[in-house]
């Protein structure tokens, strides 16, 4: 499930977004759930999902570039797309590292062309993120936010920092090339985060919330070598 934010003032373009996102979605038989905020101030109230962001520049209250200052200060890691009237508001934005940009009134071949590209990279995966789908149920994960990934009998589960677990169908080998030198295969059921390690000792690697993973003694002395390389590289 790809959980999408429209942040806009004015009700008919709130409403002309969620009629343009939903018809895009639908198509792609991509199930989504649509929150509408009418301020920059309710946006800010809420703290939960929010995959993509459909973002008004120009809002009474906080506008929508302090907005968004505010949330990439939260540590806010979903799609931001402004929606603007002024195609100047654009140089201003960079900081706050927008996907693309909307401009009023909204041009829906170009909306479909940008959505075309987004839900491209979304299926690419980012070196940051990790697209999961589960039949038609789609949801991006934070690949920073995974302590540790196994598979049990043809499923694999994400366990996220937040200790959520995740599950879907894939082969662990599909998964470990999409992840980067900071995961480790340390078994052939686990693959595990080295940020979230906090000791090895007698083949039982203790991961920071609480689960011991067991390492292959095939792949001791390898891990050994890696843990090394790791702490050496995040000293520099």
């Amino acid at each position: 499930m790809i959980h999408i934010g429209i942040c806009d003032d004015e009700q008919y373009m709130s409403d002309t977004i969620r009629a343009m996102v939903s018809g895009f979605f639908r198509g792609k038989n991509i199930e989504i759930i649509i929150l509408q905020f009418s301020s920059g101030e309710e946006l800010l109230r809420y703290d939960r999902q929010i995959d993509i962001l459909f973002l008004d520049i120009q809002m009474k209250g906080i506008d929508g570039m302090e907005t968004a200052r505010k949330l990439r200060c939260r540590k806010f890691k979903g799609i931001l797309i402004f929606i603007t009237v002024l195609k100047e508001m654009v140089f201003q934005s960079f900081e706050v590292q927008p996907y693309d940009y909307l401009l009023k009134p909204i041009e829906e071949q170009y909306f479909e062309k940008m959505m075309e590209r987004l839900l491209g990279s979304m299926r690419n995966a980012s070196e940051e993120n990790l697209l999961i789908q589960k039949g038609y149920e789609s949801r991006i994960i934070s690949i920073e936010d995974i302590v540790f990934c196994e598979i049990i009998d043809r499923k694999i589960y994400l366990h996220l920092a937040s200790s959520e677990v995740i599950d879907y169908y894939d082969r662990i080998e599909n998964l470990e090339k999409k992840l980067d030198n900071s995961f480790f295969r340390c078994h052939r059921s686990f693959l595990i985060h080295l940020k979230y390690l906090k000791g090895y000792k007698n083949g039982i690697a203790y991961m920071e919330n609480g689960r011991e993973i067991p390492v292959s003694r095939l792949r001791s002395k390898e891990f050994s070598n890696v843990i090394l390389h790791y702490m050496k590289c995040e000293k520099k």
